[in-house]
């Protein structure tokens, strides 16, 4: 063990005298390797970052949720209704009471009601969609408080004129003051701010590129002071459009009769509703796909990056043989004194690997900061995991070794002989 470990000292400082005499050749040869852990490193936080930002928000719908959405059918199936100028569609009070009837192991059920609308605090106007819903909708939209409460039993009981604005509505109608306790007007009445939320904007909906200014009130007050029927242009027309509610979001009992229930919903409406106006969304789902994409994802961006340590290492072999040509007389001198083939070997082997190490470590360290730099300056998630690190260097470990062997083999089939005789 000792003789092992003496030997295993002397190859290390015979390897890094040699590339510290080429000081500017082994820097240029590690940075194939540097940058290439980096990349793997930088590569795999990023989309491990967007991955969690995408499971977060998924979560935030609940996994056990299943949410029914209202939507507008296709032309040719609302043909007749808008003959009429009034098209009907959605989902109705009855649907809710069937489901509720016929499922009861549904342990909550959450309506909800949209209305577009012009909301109105002194000289500032501002268009939001009104959402007429019921106290506990906050814990299965994604929604946290972040001042004042949310709408209460009372209010809807009462169809009490208070209103909950989100995050972006407050800003815009109190730029300068504390929304709380004060009124703003929605159409000709006015309803008192009880708090402000944050957090998701549409449960279930596509992520929308402009912002959605919403504004929360009792569904009671939503149907006693906006109705059913609204009033919408299209294509320099006007067009009734009566819904009764745009969302129900539905609580399994268990993770594993979500998809059951989900399917059983799905039958029970479609039976009901001739027209295709309605979806549904399963956050179990979502979640279980988001996860095989993170998967697919990590190991695309990985392979991409992992093409980095594949050119250091021919870097380093293209290197280690030009190495092996300027040092052949070196090779002869000392197998002439009674070095053996395995220590020629171990001798260049020694060299590759303390490039592929120190490139390695100092891959590591700016495959760290990078990450770091991407989270101040574009304000995106990101993660660095201890895996990846371990991978990564591993990684490039594994590079300066393979690629290492050939040049190691070929200097140590060298003829002592001939070796002496290059010039």
């Amino acid at each position: 063990m000792t003789l092992t470990f003496f030997k295993v000292k002397r190859l290390t400082r015979l390897g890094l005298k040699s590339l510290v005499e080429h000081k500017l050749r082994s820097f240029l040869t590690a940075l194939g390797i540097i940058f290439g852990v980096a990349s793997v490193i930088s590569m795999l936080a990023i989309g491990e970052g967007a991955s969690f930002e995408a499971r977060e928000q998924i979560r935030s719908l609940g996994s056990r949720n299943i949410i029914i959405r209202a939507r507008k059918p296709t032309a040719s199936s609302s043909a007749q209704t808008r003959t009429k100028r009034m098209s009907i569609y959605g989902l109705t009070y009855d649907d809710a009471l069937r489901i509720r009837t016929l499922f009861p192991k549904i342990r909550v059920l959450v309506p909800a009601r949209e209305i577009p609308a012009k909301a109105r605090r002194e000289a500032v106007r501002l268009p939001v969609r009104v959402v007429g819903t019921i106290p506990w909708y906050i814990r299965n939209a994604g929604l946290r408080v972040i001042e004042g409460r949310f709408i209460n039993d009372v209010d809807v009981r009462s169809a009490a004129n208070v209103c909950v604005l989100g995050e972006a509505a407050a800003r815009k109608l109190f730029p300068l003051s504390r929304p709380v306790g004060n009124p703003i007007y929605l159409g000709t009445n006015a309803y008192v701010v009880t708090g402000v939320v944050r957090g998701l904007s549409q449960v279930g909906r596509e992520k929308e590129k402009k912002v959605v200014y919403e504004v929360y009130i009792p569904i009671s007050a939503a149907k006693k002071r906006f109705g059913e029927i609204t009033l919408k242009r299209e294509t320099g027309s006007f067009m009734l459009e009566k819904v009764e509610l745009h969302q129900l979001t539905l609580a399994a009992p268990s993770e594993a009769a979500v998809i059951p229930l989900a399917n059983a919903v799905r039958t029970l409406l479609q039976h009901f509703h001739k027209q295709n106006d309605f979806e549904i969304t399963v956050p179990l789902e979502l979640l279980k796909q988001a996860e095989a994409t993170k998967r697919i994802f990590s190991i695309v961006l990985g392979s991409i990056s992992a093409i980095s340590l594949l050119v250091g290492g021919i870097g380093i072999m293209n290197i280690m043989l030009a190495s092996v040509t300027e040092r052949t007389r070196e090779i002869g001198i000392r197998r002439a004194l009674g070095a053996t083939r395995s220590d020629i070997t171990l001798q260049f082997l020694a060299e590759a690997l303390i490039l592929s190490l120190a490139g390695g470590l100092i891959g590591i360290g700016l495959g760290v900061a990078i990450p770091k730099l991407v989270s101040h300056f574009a304000r995106l998630t990101t993660i660095v995991t201890t895996s990846s690190l371990v991978l990564a260097f591993a990684i490039s470990v594994a590079t300066g070794l393979v690629f290492g062997i050939y040049p190691a083999v070929r200097a140590a089939a060298l003829s002592p002989i001939q070796a002496l005789r290059h010039e």
